[in-house]
């Protein structure tokens, strides 16, 4: 029992770390801080949000993690006691931290954490420029930060590739000249495609499309023949063999229990010769032995009517 409680810690405290190391590869995505009409919270209220994502292609759980908009976490004098003191803590226990791969997650900035764990004890502000950071679960390693300028009512901040970090350039102002903010979802939607459309362009009628549809499943279909023939010959080779051989060993058999091939050369002449005269119904004539064969008629001929007739001269 000790052996499996040292062995359920080890295996917590891996689950902790690699946890934390997924924790680690999060990116602030998107940020709106002045909602009028825009996206609803689960109260039908507008409020600022943050858009986190996971640019991986595991699940990663944020909880343990730390939001924050106080840049006073930035002193490295203080305590990782005194910096959480500063930032609000994701809580445990919710199925709901689970960033699955390529997701997203949204979290509110309306100083309201008693409205759910997505609901942070901060606000942004609507007007002016504001700093958004988030933390590891130790309070001290910084996983992810960005300034945002002040922006109109309605419009985010969002990265222009989902998850790219990097500078200013890889931000733009989304929610003006015709873009719009994407909550919980990708920031650069692809609803077209440069190959389709050039194909569409040199080929309008789709004739070469149906070539080659065609060609693809004709082409499909005598491999296939192909595959099948060759597996019947490997087939049919495999079974002939198997027969010779099955073959070869009945005969080595046979011949071995009837002692076949043992006897000399002399031996078979002399039976075949024996059968030869047997067949043929042939006796040789030697001396003092009289060969008599056996009359078809059962009956004497001298006791025929024919011999006690008188014979008239000639």
């Amino acid at each position: 029992m000790k052996k499996i409680g040292i062995l359920i810690v080890a295996l917590t405290a891996i689950c902790g770390t690699l946890s934390a190391q997924g924790a680690k590869s999060l990116v602030i995505n998107e940020v709106l801080v002045n909602n009028k009409t825009n996206f609803q919270d689960d109260y039908g209220q507008h409020h600022a949000w943050i858009e986190i994502f996971n640019p991986t292609f595991a699940t990663v759980d944020i909880r343990n993690c730390y939001l924050t908009n106080d840049k006073r976490v930035l002193d490295k004098s203080l305590s990782a006691p005194e910096r959480a003191a500063l930032m609000y803590p994701i809580p445990k226990g919710d199925v709901l931290t689970r960033i699955p791969p390529r997701q997203h997650i949204l979290f509110w900035a309306d100083a309201a954490p008693k409205r759910g764990n997505f609901h942070l004890n901060f606000e942004l502000d609507s007007v002016g420029p504001n700093w958004v950071a988030l933390y590891d679960g130790n309070a001290i390693d910084l996983i992810d930060s960005i300034s945002i300028p002040a922006l109109k009512a309605d419009c985010s901040y969002a990265l222009k590739m989902d998850g790219r970090k990097g500078g200013t350039e890889v931000w733009n102002i989304v929610g003006e000249n015709n873009t719009f903010v994407t909550p919980s979802t990708n920031n650069v939607t692809l609803d077209t495609n440069t190959k389709i459309d050039g194909f569409k362009q040199k080929d309008p009628h789709g004739i070469g499309m149906a070539i080659m549809a065609m060609a693809v499943v004709f082409f499909g279909l005598i491999l296939l023949f192909l595959s099948f023939k060759l597996i019947g010959n490997i087939g049919k080779n495999i079974v002939k063999r198997n027969a010779m051989r099955h073959h070869g060993i009945a005969d080595k058999k046979e011949a071995k229990e009837k002692n076949i091939g043992g006897e000399s050369g002399e031996v078979f002449a002399a039976i075949a010769m024996a059968l030869h005269e047997y067949q043929e119904n042939v006796h040789d004539i030697e001396e003092t032995i009289l060969t008599i064969n056996k009359v078809k008629r059962n009956y004497s001929p001298w006791s025929s009517k024919i011999y006690t007739l008188r014979q008239l001269p000639k």
